[in-house]
């Protein structure tokens, strides 16, 4: 990633049509616009193609914008707008697609909360990847896999009281490392107790 000396910077050198500026913008918004976009429409192959999607629409139209915030919001409007359009073509094929649909755009709030949902959760998904090796199987094993301690005590050759140990650690280093990224919200406290009750 390219280093850019505040977001001025970058910001006008997309303006002026400088690709490296709009892979700075991809690296720093596409993770969380993925996760935004897949919370809506269920659908992760669409939800990349639609992120997709909205940084050419960001690129065409990459003159408008004077800010950084100006950016993000295109983006995630532009994202919103095309997941709706999505659940529509689909026909809202399932309840909590017609749950949200029938509210569109009326549901700010829901919006907001998404949005903080999903840049939570890639700053979340970053953070695993950083975990030892040890700790970050095993995490993904209970969270994602949805293994039973007994089962990945067997898969992995280790006794089950390790498997919870290496599962207590990884919620500790999880937790400090949101908390140095500064995220603080009840987002956070809910997504961890989640995590700690499973």
């Amino acid at each position: 990633m390219m280093a850019w000396q505040g977001q001025t910077k970058w910001t006008e050198s997309l303006r002026r049509g400088d690709h490296s500026a709009l892979s700075f913008c991809f690296k720093l918004h596409a993770r969380s616009l993925g996760f935004f976009a897949n919370r809506l429409i269920n659908d992760p192959l669409e939800a990349e193609d639609i992120v997709a999607e909205c940084f050419a629409k960001l690129w065409e139209r990459r003159r408008d914008f004077q800010t950084e915030e100006n950016i993000k919001a295109f983006l995630y409007i532009s994202c919103r707008n095309a997941c709706l359009d999505y659940i529509r073509r689909e026909k809202v094929k399932t309840l909590a697609q017609k749950a949200y649909s029938s509210k569109q755009e009326g549901a700010e709030d829901t919006i907001l909360k998404h949005i903080i949902t999903a840049e939570v959760l890639a700053i979340l998904d970053e953070e695993i990847a950083m975990l030892p090796d040890n700790y970050r199987e095993v995490f993904k094993l209970i969270y994602f896999d949805l293994k039973k301690t007994e089962e990945i005590a067997d898969q992995l050759g280790l006794s089950e009281q390790t498997v919870r140990n290496y599962k207590a650690r990884a919620v500790n280093l999880l937790k400090t490392a949101m908390l140095k990224r500064g995220i603080s919200s009840m987002g956070v406290v809910a997504l961890l107790l989640f995590i700690e009750g499973r």
